[in-house]
């Protein structure tokens, strides 16, 4: 097996685990993580998430995650998870393109998010997660996946918290203040925790990308010195945190990409038009970029890694939201074409995102993601040699 070859993170969930997360989806009563509201479900995800490490381990991959088994989904169970955060069923969902690009397709609704207090990221219930994934994997290298900082200043800022007359922040300097402090109280007792390896995931990036016909941010009438200033503030949070986590000695990873539920994608918007910002700008260790389809543009944005050699980057050119086999000559054509690029050995091979960002899944099997699992190693192993 390839140690070049690497998972984003999220795996698909057994139908008996789904039975317990469709029931959280429905209800906005109950607590987060929930394990006091359903008989018999944090027996349930223990054992499922027991399954899914050895089939990492099975199957060959070199750094082991819960597949996010604790997550219904990518981003809101950690933000559930913080103090001082309150969910609810919103009026409506995330709205992502349909399959045939031009109809909304809607998530599911248990998405609103009310801030009752001073945020705060101490005894986060991840951290139990994180020691409940060190135990099973018998000392193999782990790591956890949470959402960006700025990617939930975004969406917290967005959301009707900031300013009200019973608004715990005032203004989005005061939010910002507070979740940077919870972040890094969170990412304090991770490393406290025996945490190594940290992934931001984030799929914001690309709204400030002037080719993307999804923005809100493109178009003839927008301010783009205020899209500018709030790109340079999202990079300002992530590296603040990036930089509080290398000084415990983390490795800080990111994944970005362009929304991923159920086969289906948010929008476009190529890694060219925004790497002099995020790509060249952020502080990560390591970048899970997506390049599965023509939406990521060409890979000449990775010419901003030129001047960044102590940087990965991990090449998603498989895809997740197909429940067939990927086509090996165009990746390892592509390949090709990015160590022209940046070096080889500073190169590794991912699908665009995880299976499962979301509890509900991709459209493919269990078989059939094991076996894209085992092409992207076949394939790794063919092209680096290792």
């Amino acid at each position: 097996m390839s140690k070049r070859f690497q998972t984003v993170g999220s795996l698909l969930r057994p139908q008996k685990l789904l039975n317990y997360k469709h029931q959280i989806e429905q209800r906005d009563d109950i607590t987060y993580p929930f394990y006091a509201d359903f008989e018999g479900y944090e027996e349930c995800e223990f054992e499922a998430t027991k399954d899914v490490v050895n089939r990492q381990i099975q199957h060959g991959l070199e750094i082991i995650t819960d597949g996010e088994y604790s997550k219904s989904m990518w981003h809101l169970d950690f933000v559930w998870g913080l103090k001082g955060i309150s969910r609810y069923i919103a009026d409506h969902g995330y709205f992502f393109r349909d399959k045939d690009q031009t109809q909304k397709y809607e998530t599911r609704r248990d998405i609103g998010l009310r801030i009752t207090e001073p945020l705060s990221g101490r005894n986060h219930h991840f951290i139990q997660v994180f020691k409940r994934l060190q135990s099973i994997a018998g000392g193999r290298e782990t790591k956890i996946c949470v959402p960006s900082p700025s990617h939930i200043f975004g969406e917290l800022s967005w959301s009707g918290n900031i300013g009200g007359k019973d608004s715990v922040y005032s203004t989005t300097q005061e939010l910002k203040a507070g979740l940077v402090q919870a972040y890094r109280e969170f990412v304090e007792e991770y490393a406290a925790a025996g945490g190594k390896i940290l992934q931001f995931d984030d799929c914001l990036w690309e709204i400030f990308a002037d080719d993307n016909p999804n923005s809100p941010y493109t178009g003839e009438n927008i301010d783009q010195e205020s899209v500018r200033s709030l790109a340079s503030e999202f990079i300002d949070i992530n590296n603040t945190i990036i930089d509080f986590g290398h000084s415990l000695g983390l490795k800080v990873w990111t994944h970005n990409c362009r929304g991923n539920y159920d086969s289906r994608n948010m929008g476009g918007g190529s890694y060219l038009k925004i790497a002099n910002l995020f790509l060249k700008q952020l502080k990560y260790d390591r970048f899970f970029l997506e390049w599965d389809d023509d939406r990521a543009g060409s890979l000449e944005a990775l010419a901003v890694f030129q001047e960044k050699p102590g940087t990965e980057v991990v090449l998603g050119l498989l895809s997740s939201k197909t429940n067939t086999l990927d086509d090996e000559t165009r990746v390892l054509r592509l390949l090709d074409e990015a160590s022209q690029i940046i070096p080889k050995e500073r190169l590794l091979l991912s699908h665009q995102c995880g299976f499962a960002s979301c509890d509900g899944g991709n459209e493919l099997t269990e078989d059939e993601q094991w076996a894209k699992i085992d092409q992207g190693q076949k394939i790794a192993l063919q092209y680096w040699g290792e």
